[in-house]
């Protein structure tokens, strides 16, 4: 664990960062996927291209085997990167590169589709038959798409983890946080995975490269994603006429997208302490032509994906 020896910059007129706005927050969604998998999707396919360059999360987890065990048996995926994260269980994975293996918890599987990969993945819970775990599509940008796939296995012993001077505890899967650089690198939209529990009466401040998407996902507890506190400067998926409770406060199952404007995100905890996914990564701005596990720029494109999986000439790299 690496002890941060400083804090965030002091709100000085000289240091002061302009902190991002929220654009829109809204609970995930139930539904159902792979073979029968119970999750709850964050954001996907009406979303786009609000989160561009990131296409869809999907957060699974459950204490019931029956929710997650049909798991999600060998699919094709083309155009995209896939990257799952594990906090309890394990999920058991194969490709068409060769790749065989288990990742369980605080591990991470990284996965560049590229020209074309025939993957599975099957979640097998712990002992105690509980299932936590979290998978992000990441778009790859035309002159990218037919690249050759790779694949990252990233074990939690190889996860740095940060502790800053307020008691924040991040561990970095991609990007860097105090000098401390995530072991996934070299991603095409220079994307950061931040991990992150804020205690209760303490905050964590982080810089976002301007003009980067960015979005936070709360797992565990609650928390204030803005500096203001204002539950009106923003929209509200899903509230409904009658909804006349509104807060500022986010809890369990919240997506925060910010806007685009400002150089950093201020997360404040009061009484609870608050735990959530920090994703941020640049913007392709380029045409999303979108069928199931294929993501390509058109739609000549993506019927060409669907016939050569037909005709079995979809995967181009095999070991």
């Amino acid at each position: 664990m690496i002890n941060a020896s400083k804090g965030p910059m002091p709100r000085t007129k000289t240091a002061a960062k302009s902190a991002r706005t929220i654009r829109k927050i809204w609970k995930s969604q139930p539904t159902v996927e792979g073979a029968g998998v119970r999750l709850r999707r964050g954001f996907g396919f009406d979303e786009v291209p609000q989160f561009d360059p990131f296409l869809l999360f999907d957060d699974f987890r459950s204490n019931k085997p029956a929710d997650y065990l049909a798991g999600f048996p060998w699919h094709p995926h083309r155009g995209i990167e896939t990257i799952t994260y594990v906090l309890s269980g394990d999920v058991e994975h194969g490709d068409s590169m060769g790749n065989r293996g288990i990742i369980g918890a605080g591990d991470v599987q990284w996965m560049t589709a590229g020209s074309g990969v025939i993957h599975q993945e099957m979640p097998k819970g712990d002992a105690e038959g509980r299932m936590l775990g979290f998978q992000l599509w990441a778009n790859l940008p035309k002159t990218r798409k037919m690249m050759p796939p790779r694949y990252r296995e990233v074990k939690s012993s190889d996860v740095p983890v940060v502790r800053t001077k307020e008691g924040a505890t991040i561990r970095v899967i991609c990007g860097r946080v105090h000098g401390a650089q995530g072991p996934v690198r070299e991603i095409v939209t220079d994307p950061e995975y931040l991990d992150v529990e804020v205690p209760p009466g303490s905050f964590f401040a982080h810089a976002i490269k301007r003009g980067y998407t960015a979005f936070a996902y709360v797992f565990e507890g609650e928390g204030y994603f803005d500096r203001e506190r204002d539950a009106f400067k923003h929209d509200a998926v899903g509230a409904n006429y009658f909804d006349m409770g509104r807060s500022s406060a986010c809890g369990d199952g919240t997506v925060v997208l910010y806007d685009e404007d400002g150089e950093e995100v201020v997360i404040t905890a009061d009484q609870k302490a608050v735990r959530f996914l920090l994703v941020s990564g640049k913007p392709l701005r380029e045409p999303v032509a979108w069928y199931g596990p294929i993501v390509m720029n058109t739609q000549e494109e993506l019927r060409t994906a669907f016939e050569e999986f037909e005709a079995g000439t979809f995967v181009k790299n095999r070991p």
